[in-house]
C-alpha cells in the first residue's frame, strides 16, 4: 500500500459520504431521528457513528485512545453534522499529507473503546475506516428506501473511478 492509494481512498470516502449526506438533507427532522430498527436507530444515529468512529480513529493516530462515540443529540440535522465532519475531514486529510509510502507503513499502538490494545499499520486502519465508511453508507441507503425517500446518487467505488476519469 501506498500514500497515493491511500489519497484515493480516502477521497472516495468522503465522495460517498457527500452523496449519503445530500439525500439526507432532504429529509424532514422526523424522518432524520425515526427509529428504524437497524444498527444504529435513525440515520442520524447512523451517520453520526461514521463521524465518531472517523474521529476515534484520528485521535488514535494523533496517539490518544479514546474511550467513548459522539453523542448523536450533538447533531440535530445534516448542517450540523455536515460542518463537523468537513472540519474533521480536513485534519485527515492534512494528516495523511504530512506523510509518505514509508510512514503510511508504520505501525501504531492503540486501544480500543474497551481499553484492549493492539498495534496496527496505518494504512489498515486507514483502510478499515473507508471500509467501515461503505458498510454503513449501505445502510443509510436501506434505511432512506425504508422511509420511502430517495436513496444517495450511487456510492460505489467504481463510480467513483468511473467520474474521476470523466474530470
Amino acid at each position: 500500500m501506498n500514500h497515493a492509494d491511500l489519497t484515493t481512498m480516502l477521497n472516495f470516502h468522503y465522495w460517498a459520504r457527500d452523496r449519503v449526506l445530500e439525500a439526507a438533507a432532504q429529509l424532514t427532522p422526523e424522518h432524520y431521528t425515526r427509529d428504524l430498527g437497524s444498527s444504529f436507530r435513525s440515520i442520524r444515529d447512523t451517520l453520526v457513528h461514521l463521524l465518531s468512529a472517523d474521529s476515534n480513529w484520528l485521535k488514535r493516530w494523533r496517539g490518544t485512545s479514546p474511550t467513548s462515540m459522539l453523542d448523536p443529540g450533538d447533531y440535530p440535522d445534516v448542517a450540523t453534522l455536515r460542518t463537523a465532519w468537513t472540519a474533521q475531514e480536513t485534519e485527515i486529510r492534512a494528516l495523511l499529507a504530512s506523510m509518505d509510502d514509508r510512514s503510511v507503513m508504520r505501525a501504531m499502538d492503540y486501544k480500543t473503546l474497551d481499553g484492549r490494545p493492539f498495534t496496527s499499520a496505518f494504512w489498515e486502519m486507514l483502510h478499515h475506516v473507508v471500509n467501515h465508511g461503505t458498510y454503513h453508507r449501505g445502510q443509510v441507503q436501506t434505511m432512506l428506501r425504508q422511509i420511502g425517500a430517495s436513496p444517495a446518487r450511487s456510492v460505489d467505488l467504481i463510480t467513483y473511478y468511473r467520474e474521476q476519469k470523466k474530470g
